[in-house]
């Protein structure tokens, strides 16, 4: 038997890694350099910082498993592209100079603003097609 993997699945498959990744190991296995930075930049302190990344993480978990399983919402794939786009415009003002780095967050959430329009688009197809 072969599984053939439509585009609307390789899509819901590499935003829900994506959510789980990005708050699991940049945040709750270990604190990466850069959350450091970025939860910094916004005059928090140490303490309140660790615990808002820890909390980010345990957020981006839970979106990333409510995404999984409910990709066909559409206010949930809007939710998720309006979630991208916040972070990215959070970078781009309190952090500009990650911007240009290597695997930013330019490169990775427009992708995945990208892979959500693919969802959008075959749900649309979908429902007209019913």
């Amino acid at each position: 038997m072969r599984l053939a993997l439509t585009s609307i699945q390789i899509a819901r498959f590499i935003i829900t890694f994506s959510w789980l990744y990005h708050g699991i190991f940049p945040k709750l296995v270990h604190i990466s350099p850069l959350e450091k930075v970025m939860t910094a930049s916004i005059g928090l302190s140490n303490e309140l910082s660790y615990l808002v990344t820890k909390l980010a993480g345990v957020s981006e978990v839970i979106f990333g498993m409510v995404f999984f399983v409910y990709y066909r919402n559409k206010y949930i794939v809007l939710l998720n592209i309006l979630g991208l786009s916040s972070l990215l415009i959070f970078v781009a003002i309190f952090q500009p100079q990650l911007l240009i780095e290597a695997f930013n967050p330019v490169t990775t959430n427009i992708a995945l603003i990208g892979f959500s329009f693919i969802i959008l688009n075959a749900l649309k197809d979908e429902f007209n097609n019913e």
